[in-house]
């Protein structure tokens, strides 16, 4: 392990206790000798880490210390560098751009010796599908997501027949190349999964949707699980 990587551990594993956490088992499960430890630990107060304590007594992480946003290992890179690939190729076209500027930011922001695993990344995602088009803008599905606005939309079946469906929308389910609106619908009183490429129409309405999402999407999961033990049973 680096030791940029060491010491984004040790501040990670600071965070993660709220009481001292002595040399000894810092250096233990970074296992390194505690000469080491000693030197990271000043390396990072010379950094200006609000560490406290000493040898002997443990070390605290102030809380409220807001870790440098771009202190990342390689496999952390890569791992971001492979999902924005995977985001670009599958999901509607304002969150691919957003997800090649996020890899066009990262590889301007992070150091020099740390680019080569972003521009010859040893992960690639491969697309074997086509990708779907939707007639509405991603974006506003996800904003009336994330402020837990309904949405009315127009919506086509396998069949071919259009209706008219009154939905609180709870997240973007992605299955192979298709994407799904999971929701609840206010017709069918049930959760229910709507093909983005089948959405005709969508309108974000002035209203919010009762409850909290997080309850919500609890509740869906369960239900889904209840439906594959059915299946399953039967």
């Amino acid at each position: 392990m680096r030791r940029t990587e060491r010491l984004f551990q040790i501040i990670q594993i600071l965070r993660a206790n709220r009481s001292p956490v002595t040399g000894r088992e810092l250096a233990d499960e970074l296992e390194i000798s505690l000469r080491t430890l000693y030197r990271d630990m000043a390396e990072l107060i010379a950094q200006r880490v609000p560490v406290t304590g000493e040898a002997g007594t443990g070390y605290v992480l102030d809380d409220g210390y807001d870790m440098p946003p771009l202190m990342l290992t390689a496999d952390e890179l890569e791992a971001a560098a492979l999902g924005a690939e995977w985001v670009a190729a599958q999901s509607d076209p304002s969150l691919a751009r957003a997800a090649r500027d996020l890899v066009a930011k990262l590889t301007e922001a992070i150091p020099q010796e740390l680019r080569p695993v972003i521009l010859d990344a040893g992960s690639r995602s491969i697309a074997t599908g086509s990708q779907t088009q939707d007639q509405f803008d991603g974006a506003a599905l996800r904003r009336a997501i994330r402020d837990r606005m309904k949405l009315q939309l127009s919506y086509q079946d396998q069949r071919g027949g259009v209706s008219s469906r009154m939905i609180w929308p709870l997240l973007i389910a992605y299955l192979d190349s298709v994407r799904y609106i999971v929701a609840w619908c206010e017709a069918r009183q049930d959760y229910r999964h709507f093909r983005t490429d089948r959405v005709l129409t969508l309108e974000v309405l002035e209203e919010k949707y009762p409850g909290r999402r997080a309850l919500l999407i609890k509740g869906w999961e369960e239900a889904t699980a209840k439906r594959a033990q059915a299946r399953q049973g039967g």
